[in-house]
């Protein structure tokens, strides 16, 4: 607001004229104080209720100077105590538990692992899901954890390498191979257990370079064949070294002489090989009783 004040005089009178006065008043008045006193009062209560959601976040969070919960910052990496759950998938150049303590990963669908060159492809997958597990990659293999680190199992594309000193299996239906095995020994798992070699629908046959060794120590050896049972040696000769040797299905060969009953027989050969018993007799009987073989 300004105010002048104004001072009348008759021509011939000499009176001084006062000076013109001007009075400013500075300042902020009516409505707009009003709304600057409560812009400040919102900017407070703004800045109030930050600050007491920052102080409940922190709190609720666990953040501290190492980290956040049970989540540490370290410097080797980050530690996590507890369990967690990831939504999205994790990478991580090593993950490993506590000493005292097993790493456990687990999920409600599947648990898959893969690694990935330099261009990001996959080059090795393991997949466990809730009907198999799944290894896709050039070779697996399984190494001992002894100093040696021996291999105990390689898998590939060409061939199933078992480097273990011995194979057992023991379901009750044994070991069903579709072609050849290779093996230096196989044996039963007890003394008191039988060893079969059986081929249902096929053929079986052993072959070793140097020989085939069967021995049992306290039990017999069979051999069933539904046709014939054949061996062949082509350079050496068949031994059957034993106290005795039986063959009690051997046919009788027939005389027209009645035949001794001394209860004594003379096993004899025919032509192709067959073999047939004559009553024993001082020489040789085979002749007279060589009718089997016509």
């Amino acid at each position: 607001m300004v105010r002048e004040q104004y001072i009348t005089t008759t021509p011939g009178t000499n009176l001084e004229r006062p000076e013109t006065q001007y009075i400013y008043n500075v300042g902020i008045y009516g409505w707009r104080k009003r709304c600057l006193y409560l812009f400040v009062l919102l900017l407070i209560i703004i800045l109030v209720v930050n600050f007491a959601l920052m102080i409940w976040i922190v709190k609720v969070m666990w953040f501290s100077p190492i980290g956040m919960g049970y989540l540490y910052v370290e410097s080797e990496g980050v530690r996590l105590e507890g369990e967690s759950e990831f939504l999205y998938p994790l990478y991580a150049k090593e993950v490993h538990s506590r000493k005292d303590s097993s790493l456990l990963l687990q999920s409600t669908h599947n648990v898959t692992l893969n690694a990935r060159n330099s261009d990001g492809n996959v080059t090795g997958r393991l997949s466990v899901g809730p009907d198999m597990v799944e290894v896709h990659g050039q070779q697996f293999q399984i190494n001992s954890m002894n100093l040696d680190g021996k291999t105990l199992f390689t898998v590939n594309e060409s061939e199933v390498a078992i480097g273990t000193d011995k194979l057992r299996v023991t379901g009750p239906e044994g070991a069903l191979c579709e072609h050849s095995v290779e093996t230096p020994l196989v044996t039963a798992k007890d003394f008191n257990k039988e060893l079969r070699l059986e081929s249902p629908t096929r053929s079986l046959s052993m072959d070793a370079p140097r020989g085939v060794y069967i021995k049992s120590q306290t039990g017999n050896i069979e051999g069933l064949s539904n046709l014939d049972i054949k061996f062949h040696s082509s350079d050496g000769m068949l031994i059957l070294d034993a106290q005795t040797v039986r063959l009690p299905q051997l046919p009788e060969g027939t005389s027209d002489e009645p035949g001794s009953t001394q209860g004594l027989y003379e096993v004899c050969v025919c032509p192709d090989g067959k073999l047939y018993l004559s009553v024993a007799d001082v020489d040789s009987t085979c002749q007279e009783y060589s009718r089997v073989c016509q």
